[in-house]
Order: C-alpha cells, then sequence, then structure tokens
C-alpha cells in the first residue's frame, strides 16, 4: 500500500464540516533531508528515509524485530541495580530522570537483551537505547551487559551488542566510569568460552561506550553516516587547532582509516549477521 493509500484511508473516516483533529504521529521529518516522511511509510521501510536513505535511531524492540527470526525472541528481565547510589540531584532528581525515562521508553534502563536465532544460529542480543538519557552507560547498563555474556556462555552463542549512547551517566560518577572495565573483564570472558562478540555500532556512539565495548569487539560493523567519536569534534579541533574533514567521526571515515571491518545498510544487516556469525560459529548451526 503506498503512503498515499495510506492517508487516504486514514482521512476516509472524515465528516465533512465537522472539526477534525489529525493524529500527532502520522508524519515524520527526516533528520537528514527535512523531508516529511509517512510515518507508516517509515515504519515499513525499516525506519530508513525512502528519500534520501538516512538511518533513524530506532530502539531495543524494533532491533529485535528486525533481525531475529520469527518467534525465536526472547526478551531477558533486565538485571536489578542500584537506582540512585549517589543521591544525585542537578536540576531535576535522578529518580525523577530515571521515571520519566522509563516512561517514555517502556524500558527499566538504556540496555536491553534478548536471546533468539538470526537464520536459525542462535545468537543473544544487547541493544542500548539512545531514547533513555541518551543511552548513557550507568550501573544498570553495566549489569545488563554482564547479563548478556553470562546469557551467551550459557547458551554457547555469539554474543551481539548494538550500541548507541552518549557516554558515561554523569547522574553515577564514579560508579558508571567502573562499568568499563567490568565490561572489558565480561569480554574476556566470552573470549575464554571460545565465543565471538560482534559490535554494531549505530549512530551515535560516543564517550565512555567508546573508550569500552563498543571497541573491542572481534567483528565491528557500523550503520551509514553513524556518528562514533570519544570526544566532540569541537574539543579536538580546539586542542589541536586544525580542521577536521567533514567526515570525520563517521562510520565512514572509520572504514576508510581500518578502524571498523564493514559498514552495512540496516536493509541488509540480518543477512550480513547471519553471514558472520556462520563463519565464526558455523559448527553450532542449527
Amino acid at each position: 500500500m503506498s503512503w498515499l493509500s495510506s492517508v487516504r484511508n486514514a482521512l476516509s473516516g472524515i465528516v465533512p464540516g465537522a472539526k477534525q483533529q489529525a493524529p500527532d504521529n502520522l508524519w515524520h521529518k527526516c533528520k537528514g533531508c527535512g523531508t516529511m516522511v509517512f510515518t507508516k511509510e517509515l515504519e515499513e521501510n525499516g525506519f530508513v528515509c525512502p528519500t534520501c536513505d538516512h538511518h533513524e535511531r530506532i530502539g531495543p524492540q524494533e532491533r529485535f524485530r528486525q533481525l531475529l527470526d520469527e518467534g525465536s525472541a526472547e526478551v531477558l528481565t533486565p538485571p536489578r541495580a542500584a537506582e540512585d547510589p549517589l543521591k544525585f540531584r542537578d536540576s531535576k532528581r535522578y529518580p525523577d530522570r530515571l521515571k520519566a525515562a522509563r516512561a517514555a521508553t517502556g524500558e527499566q534502563d538504556a540496555f536491553v537483551n534478548a536471546r533468539g536465532t538470526i537464520d536459525g544460529r542462535r545468537v543473544v542480543l544487547g541493544v542500548q537505547d539512545f531514547a533513555f538519557m541518551g543511552g548513557s552507560m550507568g550501573q544498570a547498563v553495566g549489569e545488563a551487559f554482564i547479563q548478556g555474556v553470562e546469557t551467551a556462555i550459557a547458551d554457547r552463542a555469539p554474543f551481539i551488542v548494538f550500541t548507541a549512547s552518549g557516554g558515561a551517566r554523569m547522574q553515577e560518577g564514579i560508579l558508571s566510569l567502573m562499568q568499563m572495565p567490568r565490561s572489558t573483564a565480561a569480554i574476556q570472558m566470552l573470549h575464554d568460552a571460545g565465543l565471538p562478540y560482534i559490535v554494531v555500532l549505530t549512530d551515535p556512539t560516543s564517550g565512555g561506550v567508546m573508550a569500552a565495548y563498543a571497541m573491542l569487539g572481534d567483528v565491528h560493523i557500523a550503520e551509514p553516516k553513524a556518528t562514533l567519536a570519544f570526544t566532540g569534534r569541537r574539543v579536538i579541533e580546539n586542542t589541536i587547532r586544525e580542521k577536521l574533514p567533514e567526515d570525520f567521526q563517521t562510520s565512514e571515515y572509520y572504514l576508510e582509516h581500518g578502524l571498523i571491518d564493514m559498514v552495512v545498510h540496516r536493509h541488509a544487516l540480518k543477512e550480513r549477521l547471519g553471514t558472520v556469525v556462520a563463519y565464526l560459529c558455523g559448527e553450532r548451526a542449527h
């Protein structure tokens, strides 16, 4: 069904002369080209703009739907973590920020795991949600990452992580930064078990996450034109007092300079992950 037919169907119940209020989510403005895209058409295209191919940010549930074989997904219950260990308050109380983020996303925190299959092969998928406080890394994210590793080891399956983060969660201070060595140790557990750790970098991935588990994969894949950075462009330019290339800190720049292995369009991502998993652990195929 074309977007025009969908609009006609949506408006078919309007009574002439009656005051109507159109749904506020009928259209979406593309962040890449500014085009107004019919929301249903965007969803059917995997949240990729049909005009400019811009990849919109998506959350864990949509990732699981797009990538895991139908009927195979089992979303894992998030592990418990201390919610306000530092009793932190800025313009709002930290518990209030958590409550608002949970209401907006429907998730407990910024990292969600699911076990399932891709082309019939067992995998564990961990997805970071930028919509939840910028995908910031706190204790709950660290615990969920370790949960994903432990589940992958128990299932004898690769652990595939989708990163999307602004970095460490400032409301948890040093406890947030401690998740960097914890996640590094967890990745070593995967290696000791002989299991692959695959990272898919999505827009944006930065800060402490970029310095930790985002760049420790056995295979690094990125979505097109994703912003990937440890620190901001302006900070670097002010430090080195030089103008950086226009495509600096993008997926394509990282690929050209050998920091990642491939850039894969979202429409081809499931097939490519299936190929990588089959190559790395074909003996565990089902």
